[in-house]
């Protein structure tokens, strides 16, 4: 009787341990942030079962979100335990050139998001790369593509890693592309100016004013080509959704 219940209570200490609850946790920039990504959007997306903690910040990159601080407490979250918990992280409008101390080589963004991967694996989370959501400029009526290098270098970590990819930047760039520099202008987070629409019916964009910044450094909502209103936010989220469903079965269950 001793050998049997040895046995068993080493069978049972062997399986791996199941998880009824997911953890989301959402890392990158302002595309995914609170108020203008689709980060909340895609929080909504999920079941009752599941936490999901948007800790995504405007204005950061694959250097400044750890520079900052913003890191360690996403670690922090991805360590709690009782769940299954995932780390989506998306980088790369702010690591491009010209954002003093965000700005990235193609060398260190790459070495970044490695850095990121081996983090989460060893807290005991599931790291998922996604590529960077596209912005909507278009020249000549088609669409600007300016974070190709970024989506691609995020790709090839994800396969020299092992990490799954969400591929949103292709996604993204398929569906605004079809949209049209007019149709496009609806994903903003305000109404587009009177300017903008003339522009966008020649297909090519304007550059969107910038809004002065407010002193207690609050975000200012404005029309732009990169940030989301909720259409944007909800078609984007609807696409890293699908991506999650085809890339990452396991969470697909704990989508609604």
């Amino acid at each position: 009787m001793l050998l049997i219940a040895a046995m068993t209570l080493s069978c049972c200490a062997s399986r791996p341990v199941r998880y009824e609850r997911a953890h989301v946790i959402l890392v990158g920039d302002s595309t995914m942030a609170r108020s203008t990504g689709y980060g909340d959007a895609l929080c909504a997306r999920f079941d009752a079962r599941t936490r999901c903690d948007n800790l995504a910040r405007g204005g950061r990159s694959s250097k400044s979100y750890r520079a900052e601080g913003f890191w360690d407490d996403a670690l922090a979250h991805a360590r709690e335990p009782g769940y299954l918990t995932y780390v989506l992280i998306q980088f790369g409008h702010n690591d491009q050139p010209g954002k003093a101390e965000r700005s990235t080589t193609s060398l260190e963004f790459s070495a970044n998001l490695h850095r990121y991967v081996d983090e989460v694996r060893a807290a005991g989370a599931v790291p998922v790369l996604v590529t960077p959501l596209t912005r909507r400029s278009f020249r000549s009526a088609k669409l600007v593509d300016g974070l190709g290098p970024w989506a691609d270098a995020t790709a090839a970590v994800a396969q020299t890693s092992g990490t799954a990819l969400l591929d949103l930047h292709r996604d993204s760039m398929t569906v605004v592309a079809a949209m049209g520099a007019v149709g496009a202008l609806s994903l903003a987070e305000l109404p587009p100016p009177e300017s903008a629409v003339a522009a966008a019916a020649t297909g090519t964009t304007t550059e969107a004013a910038k809004p002065l910044p407010l002193a207690s450094g609050a975000h200012v909502p404005t029309f732009d080509y990169t940030h989301l209103g909720p259409k944007g936010a909800g078609l984007f989220s609807g696409i890293v959704a699908a991506e999650i469903a085809d890339a990452v079965p396991d969470l697909a269950h704990h989508l609604k």
